[in-house]
Parts: structure tokens; sequence; C-alpha cells
């Protein structure tokens, strides 16, 4: 949670909770694996945290975020929120029976901890004229009343601008999917977008809605919460649901062309699962600061599993089981992230004086993988990447394209020698062989020296 809930006052929470009759919603068990794939969606990636008990959660998937801050981000996570966030098994961990549970303890000193995981995955998003879903089955902690005061799970989604940057919010964009605070029997789905403060999605409260889950409290069983974005009508639309109950949609017609640009003309989105302890949102609800002497400790947020399907459009990325950031269907003409690569070899993911992050100190024979890069029928000809040299004098190497292979032929190169400094940037062209269609990139760097020569901030291509 960002400075996306730097928010809430009690009249707006207030004002979001609006009274849903409740519906009767078939009883799922608490260890039921991903649904079957509905004809005309395609699986993407999902996690269902089936493994031994008190085991972490998978690494490949998911990304630990510890402390009270991004390094160098908004302190307390940009909310209030005091927790510590870990990678104790205390505070997360599989159960053994395909669940995650998530769990909030306070120490003898009245110190609190819990835990915040992000997918590595950060490239979410809708197939061109297709639809995203984002899916998850998840009871929150089953407290209520003044127990349950300060506690606030949440399942939810950022553009992937933000990793590494951590002061570009809301313009990235933020999709809530589940909110919930004090053990409420309430969901709430938030829009985060824009500027703050106001804007097009009224921040710091964001475009937001709620309602009671169906059926059963929200405490005491499990709801499944979805997010779907919508390119397959006009105008664009994201909706928001609770056991297949749409409770919120907010439209492309909303908002200006730049706004609605900034958060959606991206790589995409990763997606977020955290527990945490008072900040705005709890405390505008409450009246107080939370929580409090009488919050009771222990509780956790139950986790079945996540899931993201797309649907139609015209460049839907194959179904695929790659967890690491990039995965599928790199536009080749927007700019690549290098730390996003779906795999690297060698090199090592670092802050960026530009912002974000680089992969940095390369050398012969290391490389980056980016899988299914989309050219399209528009033939490319040129290979552009943001590249740093701090390398000793003598020490030079060359930036290589190849595609489908790391072993293929070179399909363009540059040469690269000092630049001043590894954060001194220069943007490099390179003439390479015409190249459409969808491909995977390797980029390859080969020297004659064993040492690090070059550092890359981003890569595209032009036509």
């Amino acid at each position: 949670m960002e400075p996306s809930r730097r928010r809430r006052a009690l009249a707006t929470a207030a004002a979001l909770l609006t009274a849903v009759p409740a519906a009767v919603f078939a009883t799922i068990s608490a260890d039921a694996s991903v649904p079957p794939t509905p004809p005309g969606w395609t699986l993407q990636w999902s996690d269902d945290f089936t493994g031994a008990a008190n085991t972490l959660p998978s690494g490949a998937n998911w990304i630990f975020d510890l402390g009270h801050n991004y390094p160098g981000g908004p302190a307390n996570w940009g909310t209030g929120e005091i927790q510590n966030y870990t990678n104790s098994t205390s505070n997360i961990r599989l159960d053994g029976n395909g669940n995650l549970r998530i769990t909030a303890l306070r120490d003898g000193a009245g110190n609190w901890t819990s835990a915040r995981i992000e997918t590595q995955r950060a490239n979410f998003r809708p197939p061109a004229g297709g639809k995203l879903a984002i899916e998850g089955r998840i009871q929150m902690p089953n407290v209520t009343g003044s127990a349950a005061l300060g506690y606030w799970p949440a399942f939810w989604a950022l553009g992937s601008p933000y990793r590494g940057n951590y002061w570009n919010w809301p313009a990235i964009g933020e999709f809530d999917i589940m909110e919930n605070v004090n053990g409420i029997n309430s969901v709430w789905g938030v829009l985060h977008c824009g500027v703050n403060p106001g804007g097009p999605c009224n921040e710091t409260n964001g475009l937001g809605a709620s309602r009671a889950c169906p059926g059963s409290t929200c405490q005491s069983a499990f709801h499944t919460y979805r997010f779907e974005w919508d390119e397959s009508v006009s105008p664009k639309q994201f909706r928001w649901y609770v056991d297949g109950q749409q409770f919120h949609s907010v439209s492309q017609n909303q908002f200006d062309a730049t706004t609605w640009n900034n958060m959606t003309g991206h790589a995409g989105y990763f997606i977020l699962l955290n527990l945490a302890m008072g900040g705005a949102f709890p405390n505008g609800v409450a009246g107080h600061a939370t929580p409090t002497a009488a919050t009771v400790p222990g509780h956790s947020m139950v986790v079945d599993y996540v899931a993201v399907w797309t649907a139609g459009g015209g460049t839907t990325p194959p179904t695929t089981t790659t967890t690491t950031p990039g995965g599928s269907g790199w536009d080749a003409y927007a700019e690549i992230q290098a730390e996003q690569a779906t795999s690297r070899s060698g090199g090592v993911v670092e802050a960026c004086s530009e912002g974000g992050q680089d992969v940095g100190l390369l050398k012969n024979g290391d490389r980056l993988h980016f899988s299914g890069v989309r050219f399209g029928s528009g033939t490319a000809r040129q290979f552009i990447a943001r590249a740093a040299s701090g390398a000793a004098g003598g020490v030079s190497g060359l930036v290589e394209v190849r595609l489908d292979s790391p072993t293929a032929t070179p399909i363009g190169s540059f040469a690269i020698a000092n630049t001043g400094g590894w954060q001194s940037w220069r943007t490099v062209p390179a003439n390479i062989s015409g190249v459409t269609g969808t491909h995977d990139v390797y980029i390859t760097f080969t020297s004659g020296q064993p040492a690090a020569y070059v550092s890359v901030n981003w890569l595209k291509f032009s036509t």
C-alpha cells in the first residue's frame, strides 16, 4: 500500500459502505485449486500455494517486501501503517493445505510484524483489444469488533513503473481489488490514478465503492475477489467483483487522454498481497489511532490462490508458466526495462540514477532474455539501448541482439567502452536486420576481457 492509501477520512469510508442485500453463495473447500479456465480465456499465471507446511511461498513467483518502506521510498509505505514486514514463517507461510497465511503479530514491547509480497512479474495487462482478469480467493482475518481495530488486509496491483521509482504514484495506476479494515464485513474496490491531491481519481481517496460479502461475512469464509480490465468495449472499462457479483466499475470516458495513457500505456502491473496494521484507512474509519490495546494479534489473511487470465485481442500472449518479470508480451517499440527481463544471466540489479533500476556490471558471456517481444507487421531496423560504462581503460565489448536463441547469429550490435561512469548514461543506436512478428529477444554481451564493461537501463527497437 503506497501513498495510495494516505487517505480516507471516516466520512469517505462511511460513504463507500453501501448496503447490498446478501446473496446465497456456494461453499467451497478451504484448499480449492485454481478454477478451470473458462472458454475464451487463457491462463497466464497462477499460484495455488501448494507446498509443505511452514515454508515460504515460491521465491520464483514472489518478491518479499521488508521493513517499513521500499529503499528510498515513502516512510511507513506512505500510509502511516506501523508494522514491520518480515519474511519469517511466523508472519508468512504455506499451511500445507494449499493456502498462504499472512499473520500479524505483536511482541511484548508492543511492536507489530506482518508480511507483504509482490509478484516477480510486472507485465500483467490485456492483449490489444482484449481483456485481463486478476482473481484471488481469500479469507480476511477472522476477527471483528474492538479486537480487529487496525487490521488492514489487501489484494491489489501497481503499475510497473512504480518498481524502483516509488514517487510516481498515482499516475502509474493502482487497482485495489480487495481492501478491508477493522474487521468490517465489507470489501472495498478502488482505482487510483492521475495526480495527488485531487485530479480525476479524487486523490488521495481514489474512485471506490464497497459492499458486504455475499452470504457469509468476509471474515468468516473465503470469497473470490476479481478485477477485470476490458479493452474489448468502448469506452474501455475497469470492473470489480466479489463472488461473481459486480459492485464497482470505472470507464475510460471519465478521464482525459493523458491520465488514461499514463495508467494503461506502460508494460503492465504487478500484484501484491499484504496485511498491514494501522494507518490512514483504518484510523479514518475508526476515528482514532489504531491498533489499540484491545486489538488481538495472531489473526491471518488466508489466500487460497491468485490467478491471471487474458481473453480476446489480436496479440494474446501464449499460455506460460514463466514467473519472472517480463514473462511474455513485450512491445518492441516501447522502452523495455532491463531489470524486468524474463531471465538474466550475470549482471546485478541496482538503483539507477535516472530512476527505477538497471542491470549493471555486465561482462563477457552474460545475457538478458525477453520472452515474446512483439514487432508486429512493421519492420524494425534499429536497436536502441540506454547504456553506461565505468570500465577501466582498454576494457570494452559488444552489446548484441539475437532472436529466439542465445547462440543465434546476432542481427546487430554496438560496441561500448567507458562513458564516464557506471551511471553516466548514453542512448546508443545500432542497425539491425529487418525484424517482424514475435520473437524471444536475447541481448548478449561479448568482450575479449573478463571484466565488467557495461550497464543497461532500457532497450527498444524502431523502424
